[in-house]
């Protein structure tokens, strides 16, 4: 039996011998490869935090110690160690366990995550509720080096240092968040790490000064005092002490021993304590350590080889997105491109390489990403902020109160909309069009396939005002690309086909299965519907809405967004105000709670938003014309 074979819970892990952690680590990690291997994942940060996560639960006394765990990327040995082993298999898969930190999965996940810079926060809210109650056990907040960047986890840092209330902060830097990392913060933990001897010194002459009998003590006094006069000068890291912190490291994350130690000296330390560890990112697997942006979310691979098991198809949405900006930035020097440390994802790297002065990455910043771009577009210039669905709901007074406010021409390029898949309700990117169409002057719009992603791009650019485009994750239909991208028509929806039982208004990719439903209907005898591509959430079309608005009239919305105050609830607010009379509405779109992760095949038609879902609603909501001939389907844009 193996060393990992007899971990069932961390309290198994702490009746090892010490001897053995580190055979108990290459066995975690050699199970972790065989793991994502299979599923895909997480892969990387998760490789690089091994023996941390091992010396935390072998250190501490969880679960009654309370670990809170940033973002989730480095959470699989975390996962592994408390009981959910033989449940790995199922790792982000449909009814299996989640990618990410889940209160629900385990009581060794005290708080949930999914986005970066919350656990610092949620470590001091726990600490001070603990408190309060008269309490006695210890909380450590796990951050990584990107999500120290967030604005959010700089606001705990404050309020922490200044409650002074006992907890630790482990800093898990591996210099990478997704993609390396960039500013000031970066560069001063660099220093810190460079300046590591100095302080190697410090220690050495402290414990020789103490081990003079008498005059010891007095010396070490004065030492400290003439120290901080140089400090500054000497050594950085001394901000974290200035903060109200006890600084410790830079240690090295990757010796169990030394991890170890240094948590049971400081974990009831009677102040915050930040605990500084340098690790690996992809530690042990050479492709990862090679290339760990790559290896940071991997789809299934070879271990052997490395090889990854690619999809073939037509290009995604994002690598069109990323080549229609490049080429379009060519024409019009204006354009510049903003992102939040998700150049790779959002396929910026591409504009990057050849325009590179024009790419701005801020960190996990999407707060100050927004409010930058609109500091640029205040001297003329047409920023493209492309940031996850998801993640620019961090942002949501920014884009109102510092873009849209002062229509501001800026672009939301907003990847990852709808249903993502494996990655979960955190990232799902299914609230953008409910919480962005309430805000004035903000063009809203969504595109049918690849092809129109262009135009919509090239429109969003031209226009004098804020707007926010959203596509989704994964390949497109392989449609023709047509010609150069054009501009075109705000708040013009286009009519895809016309029938004479009903009307199906969709949004964004939701149009074209919409089309492909209501052809297949009237193939099979079903009800003959019109297919309405909205194109445009905000302004709606309301001239061509008002042409089927007639009484007893059926009108079917389709959309991969929440239904409340989604696409369909606008169109339904529009016939209102139109003063629509016995107009019966069926909105199809995501409900009133959060989605599980699974793959986007099944969790669309979970939610009847595939082909086969629309036809069997539209089947139970339309009634069949019962004389004249079938009419022949024909196509137009209006």
């Amino acid at each position: 039996m193996s060393i990992l074979d007899r971990v069932n819970s961390p309290h198994d892990l702490r009746q090892l011998e010490g001897e053995v952690l580190p055979e108990l680590a290459e066995e975690l990690r050699q199970f972790l490869l065989s793991g994502v291997s299979q599923t895909g994942g997480h892969l990387a940060s998760s490789l690089g935090a091994v023996e941390l996560t091992i010396a935390l639960h072998y250190a501490f006394d969880t679960p009654r110690d309370q670990f809170v765990w940033d973002v989730g990327h480095q959470c699989y040995p975390h996962k592994v160690l408390t009981g959910r082993r033989d449940r790995f298999h199922t790792l982000r898969t449909y009814g299996g366990i989640s990618g990410f930190l889940k209160r629900e999965e385990s009581e060794y996940d005290v708080f949930n995550a999914g986005h970066a810079s919350t656990s610092i926060s949620a470590a001091l809210g726990i600490a001070t509720a603990r408190d309060l109650k008269g309490e006695s056990f210890r909380v450590a907040a796990i951050i990584g080096d990107g999500s120290f960047t967030g604005g959010l986890a700089m606001e705990g840092l404050n309020q922490a240092g200044f409650l002074g209330k006992r907890m630790m902060i482990v800093l898990n830097d591996n210099e990478m968040s997704i993609a390396p990392n960039v500013g000031a913060w970066q560069g001063y933990l660099n220093r810190i790490i460079h300046g590591q001897p100095y302080r190697r010194l410090k220690d050495e002459v402290e414990q020789f000064l103490r081990s003079i009998p008498r005059v010891g003590e007095g010396m070490i006094k004065w030492a400290k005092q003439a120290e901080q006069m140089g400090k500054q000068l000497l050594v950085p890291g001394n901000l974290f002490e200035e903060l109200g912190f006890k600084y410790v490291g830079p240690i090295n994350g990757h010796s169990i021993p030394q991890l170890v130690a240094t948590f049971r000296e400081y974990r009831d330390y009677g102040h915050p304590v930040l605990v500084h560890v340098v690790t690996r990112k992809g530690q042990g697997y050479k492709p990862a350590e090679q290339d760990p942006v790559f290896w940071h979310g991997a789809n299934p691979f070879t271990i052997t080889t490395g090889e990854v098991k690619k999809s073939s198809g037509p290009p995604s949405y994002t690598k069109v997105f990323a080549a229609t900006l490049t080429d379009l930035a060519r024409q019009d020097p204006r354009i510049v491109a903003v992102t939040a440390a998700m150049a790779e994802g959002t396929g910026l790297d591409v504009f990057a390489r050849a325009h590179r002065d024009r790419l701005f990455d801020v960190g996990i910043c999407e707060e100050h990403a927004v409010t930058f771009a609109g500091g640029l577009a205040t001297r003329g210039m047409r920023p493209v902020v492309a940031i996850y669905s998801s993640f620019l709901q961090r942002a949501f007074d920014q884009v109102f109160h510092d873009v849209c406010l002062m229509r501001l021409p800026v672009v939301f390029a907003l990847d990852r909309g709808g249903l993502v898949g494996s990655d979960g309700p955190t990232h799902h990117g299914v609230y953008d069009l409910s919480f962005l169409r309430c805000l004035p002057e903000l063009v809203v719009m969504a595109p049918r396939d690849e092809d129109e992603l262009r135009h919509m791009l090239a429109t969003a650019i031209a226009l004098d005002r804020p707007s926010a485009l959203r596509y989704p994750r994964g390949n497109g239909y392989g449609v023709k690309m047509d010609g150069v991208p054009r501009l075109l028509p705000v708040g013009k929806a286009e009519m895809l086909r016309s029938g004479r039982d009903g009307v199906i208004w969709a949004i964004g990719i939701m149009a074209t299965e919409a089309l492909r439903a209501a052809e297949r209907l009237v193939s099979e005898g079903g009800p003959d519907l019109t297919v309405v591509n909205a194109r445009f959430v905000k302004p709606l079309d309301t001239e061509l809405l008002t042409a089927h608005l007639r009484p007893g009239a059926r009108i079917m919305t389709v959309e991969e967004n929440a239904l409340d105050g989604g696409f369909g609830s606008a169109v339904m607010e529009a016939a209102s105000k139109l003063g629509a009379r016995d107009v019966v509405f069926e909105r199809l779109g995501v409900p009133d709670e959060y989605q599980p992760h699974g793959s986007q095949d099944l969790l669309r038609a979970r939610l009847d938003l595939d082909v086969e879902g629309i036809c069997r609603r539209a089947k139970a909501f339309f009634p069949i014309a019962q004389s004249g001939p079938r009419p022949v389907a024909k196509r137009d844009t209006a």
